[in-house]
């Protein structure tokens, strides 16, 4: 029985439809998957509909893209089984996917300005399922058009990060907040993927505002982040998860269901 609880759709930033993702989970032997979309629940029923037909059960979720504002440092929040009206999710996240939408059209208004052969047409195309425009759907765009070769390339780098003409990050959520929101709609709340953000410091700060669990299983974790989150869990008594960050495409080189959670710890999902 395989579990993978971090997988993202063309819904936010991965290019695969929801029933790709089903159709590779079943090939992949994977019984139950966590649909995890940036910062929005639009496609979960859905989801779990089309995971019935495929014989896959849809764990609902969400990761919010959160901050720690005493380290000032990007982190991710998991959120798992809460009411799907989640009224304070969506309230918290909705002004996340409009601001990143804007910064998204700015991005490629400074490209057009500085000579690249690409139109917002041509993204919004590439966007058509998403809630709002990504970086990804910007660089699937300049792939097409020869400008590199991999989402994720030397031109990436040039263009989004430190001085690049498309740097600019847009303002996240609380991490706390996250959490309690998480909570208020009756969820499951895990910190993602600690060892990849170096978020381990906030974590029994997390603790008081009822922070479920840690990511333990993720394709950027090493010996020793297992050994911190190992630790953390034991400490504090919290509830380990993992998957496949899976985005397509637009992702990594981890497969679905290649990080699959244990069986003793499917119960605490289901």
């Amino acid at each position: 029985m395989r579990m993978d609880l971090h997988v993202h759709t063309n819904i936010s930033d991965s290019d695969y439809s929801l029933e790709e993702t089903m159709e590779r989970a079943r090939e992949n032997g994977v019984r139950y998957l966590g649909i995890v979309d940036h910062d929005t629940t639009a496609g979960l029923k859905k989801a779990i509909s089309i995971g019935e037909k495929y014989g896959v059960k849809v764990i609902p979720g969400i990761e919010i893209s959160a901050y720690d504002f005493k380290r000032k440092q990007k982190i991710h929040i998991l959120g798992y089984n809460f009411d799907l009206n989640a009224a304070n999710i969506r309230k918290l996240c909705d002004p996340i996917i409009r601001r990143r939408h804007a910064n998204c059209i700015w991005q490629i208004g400074n490209l057009v300005e500085n000579g690249y052969s690409i139109s917002l047409e041509e993204v919004k195309a590439k966007a058509r399922n998403s809630t709002c425009i990504y970086k990804q759907h910007i660089m699937a765009v300049l792939m097409e058009k020869g400008y590199t070769d991999a989402i994720y390339s030397d031109l990436y780098t040039a263009l989004f990060k430190n001085n690049g003409i498309c740097a600019g990050d847009i303002e996240y959520v609380d991490a706390f907040k996250a959490v309690e929101a998480v909570k208020q709609d009756k969820g499951t709340a895990i910190l993602a993927h600690p060892g990849q953000s170096g978020s381990f410091d906030i974590i029994e700060e997390l603790r008081e505002v009822d922070l479920d669990g840690l990511e333990l299983y993720h394709e950027d974790h090493c010996a020793n982040d297992h050994k911190r989150i190992m630790e953390y869990a034991f400490k504090y008594n919290m509830i380990l998860s993992g998957g496949s960050d899976f985005h397509g495409n637009y992702g990594g080189r981890t497969d679905i269901g290649e990080l699959s959670v244990p069986p003793e710890y499917v119960r605490e999902f289901l």
